[in-house]
């Protein structure tokens, strides 16, 4: 266990329990993202380290040692795999059929949970269906349908909080009521993300200023305590009022006791950067207990509190913070009942995951989609290129030049060395689509100009650190930038000068207008000429303002479709059964003399060095977390 101290709260707390003061357990999962069983069906095995099932276990064993314990959910958790997908697929066409993951939280008992920003990806009317199924009350303050005079008058989808009536079992053995407020937040971006699904039926305000509204109406109406399930993650700094991560603005609204934290699938307490107020060692947050457990069921936090009674009802005295490892648990320890509402999904699943699509002539996959022009893109890219093609075929819009935007989504980073797409030559199944392209997002195109495209493939450039001429080793990647905001433009050729200054910072905002490392940009092989006219096909999450792109704009998009480019590429992959991944010139780096990066892979990336686009790169050994570092040579003259 990581424990914010190394005793648990139950026996820390027993020598100063007696009448009228309490031990009170909070337990929570976030980002579950549809892990019910111990399986990653990406990579098709067993996943020992994850899963409602096993965490589960943990969560039984945590609460028989309190006397009293909460559980909660912080979001995220209809989402993330071909279960829930194929779930979602179910629902749509039956909204009485039962949702595996309601099913499985409803029998493990859930006191109450709050919606992420995942949980839109369906659309409401199949969030509505699978909530319409909870045994547990559902709470979110900062999203609803229509926004009133002030939070306190917003028209939600869901309840803003829910005031949980409990009975508590003092020191003395005696029982005593206690009424818990819960509340819940996402991100506010979450409406650009799912733009085309929520437009005109959702409205959104920042995380603190729907708390600083409501919590106060939570104790006016007689919450003893308040616990915030916030879908946002801990940052060092105070947050701006529509901020993605607010988790650590929450701390600072008298009333709130105690925040579960999510989104950012990292731990606290744990290897959290610390800042001013943020504590990663006991697991505070300016003072008040606070808790991230990953995703996927990895972790469970336990949050024990001392509570004492007065005259003002009951107050928080002592606190303990710590996450338990679902990995610590015995190879065979799951939960039966969880086991039990999982097996059918599970095996429809595994079912859908193995279908074959269609045959590759060569291996693909992302292991170096973030040091070299990728192949695996390039496949997605043409497959929405294909589709908007088909379209817009008959329009004035097919006659200007098409390009397409994809980005490498599982690409290790926080989901570790094994997050990466790998498909064999031969026969490609659902699964490896599935790996390539998540997420539901759904098929855009927009009109964009020469010098639009070029500020687009600026921003993604911000996934570089800068690169100095005549030095060796230096690291390629930029802490923290997600693979899925490196987009990668089919159509054109460019090269990405690193010896140049970021024009952009990791949240995309311009930070350097003089910067530029997009060079050599061409289409059809001429420089491209910046008041040029082009369609570019990408996602909804993009075109929603996913990423912070230059030229989003809703007037900008020019084709939208309820189909998810998933299903573009499905449906280019089956049009094309027997398909040499793509290997036409694209992007690479521009030479930086005497210089080279080292970068992270998987280590079964050293069985794809032989690729053509791999040339240059050379294993120098292990790293950490279970990475392999690569050396990648940026002078053209140098070779391992």
């Amino acid at each position: 266990m990581t424990n914010g101290r190394e005793a648990g709260g139950e026996a820390a707390f027993a020598r100063r329990l007696g009448p009228g003061r309490a031990h009170l357990r909070i337990l929570g999962t976030t980002d579950l993202h549809a892990h019910l069983a111990p399986y990653d069906y990406f990579a098709d095995r067993p996943a020992p380290h994850l899963g409602l099932s096993r965490a589960a276990a943990l969560i039984r064993s945590l609460r028989a040692q309190a006397p009293n314990a909460l559980l909660f959910d912080n979001g995220d958790f209809l989402q993330g795999n071909p279960l829930a997908d194929l779930a979602a697929r179910e629902q749509a066409r039956d909204p009485g059929a039962t949702h595996p993951v309601i099913a499985a939280m409803n029998a493990l008992g859930y006191d109450a949970a709050t919606l992420g920003n995942h949980e839109f990806d369906y659309g409401l009317d199949t969030l509505a269906a699978a909530l319409r199924q909870a045994r547990f009350p559902v709470v979110l303050a900062n999203l609803a349908r229509r926004r009133g005079a002030d939070p306190t008058r917003d028209e939600g989808f869901v309840p803003p909080y829910v005031i949980l009536e409990r009975t508590l079992r003092d020191g003395a053995g005696a029982a005593a009521p206690i009424r818990i407020g819960v509340i819940g937040f996402c991100p506010p971006q979450t409406l650009q993300w799912d733009h085309g699904r929520l437009a005109g039926l959702v409205e959104a305000r920042g995380i603190a200023q729907s708390a600083r509204a409501l919590v106060p109406l939570m104790k006016a109406h007689g919450a003893d305590l308040v616990v915030a399930l916030c879908h946002a993650g801990i940052v060092p700094i105070a947050a701006r009022p529509d901020e993605e991560e607010g988790a650590q603005d929450l701390a600072l609204i008298e009333g709130v006791d105690v925040i579960l934290a999510g989104h950012q699938h990292l731990t606290f307490p744990g290897a959290h950067p610390a800042a001013p107020g943020v504590d990663p060692a006991r697991g505070t947050v300016h003072g008040k207990p606070a808790a991230m457990a990953g995703f996927g069921g990895a972790h469970v936090a336990a949050i024990d509190l001392l509570l004492g009674r007065g005259r003002g009802g009951w107050r928080v005295m002592a606190h303990e913070v710590r996450l338990a490892r679902t990995a610590a648990l015995p190879a065979e320890a799951a939960d039966p009942a969880v086991q039990a509402a999982a097996d059918a999904a599970h095996a429809r699943a595994l079912a859908l995951i193995r279908q074959p699509v269609g045959r590759l002539r060569a291996p693909i996959s992302t292991f170096f989609a973030m040091a070299a022009d990728d192949p695996s893109l390039r496949l997605v890219n043409r497959a929405q290129s294909w589709r908007v093609a088909q379209a817009l075929r008959g329009t004035p819009l097919a006659r200007l030049p098409l390009v397409s935007a994809a980005a490498p989504f599982r690409c290790g980073g926080r989901g570790g060395p094994d997050n990466y797409a790998c498909a064999p030559a031969g026969a490609i199944t659902m699964r490896h689509v599935a790996e390539l392209h998540p997420y539901p997002n759904e098929l855009r195109a927009l009109l964009i100009d020469g010098a639009t495209l070029k500020e687009w493939l600026e921003r993604a450039a911000a996934a570089f650190n800068r690169i100095l001429p005549g030095r060796e080793d230096q690291p390629l990647l930029a802490p923290d930038f997600p693979s899925f905001n490196f987009d990668v433009v089919d159509g054109v050729t460019y090269r990405i000068d690193l010896t140049a200054p970021a024009r952009y910072d990791l949240s995309g905002r311009l930070i350097d207008p003089g910067a530029e490392r997009i060079v050599d940009l061409r289409l059809g092989g001429r420089p491209l000429d910046p008041c040029a006219r082009l369609v570019l096909a990408t996602n909804s999450y993009r075109a929603g303002g996913g990423g912070a792109f230059p030229g989003v704009r809703p007037e900008a998009i020019v084709f939208e479709t309820a189909e998810t480019n998933r299903d573009a590429l499905l449906a280019y992959l089956r049009a094309h059964p027997d398909i040499a991944p793509p290997r036409a010139p694209g992007w690479s780096f521009a030479p930086a003399p005497g210089a080279s990066a080292l970068f992270p892979s998987s280590p079964r990336a050293v069985a794809h060095l032989d690729q053509p686009h791999a040339a240059g790169i050379a294993p120098v050994g292990p790293g950490p977390g279970g990475f392999m570092l690569y050396r990648l040579r940026l002078d053209p003259g140098a070779r391992e």
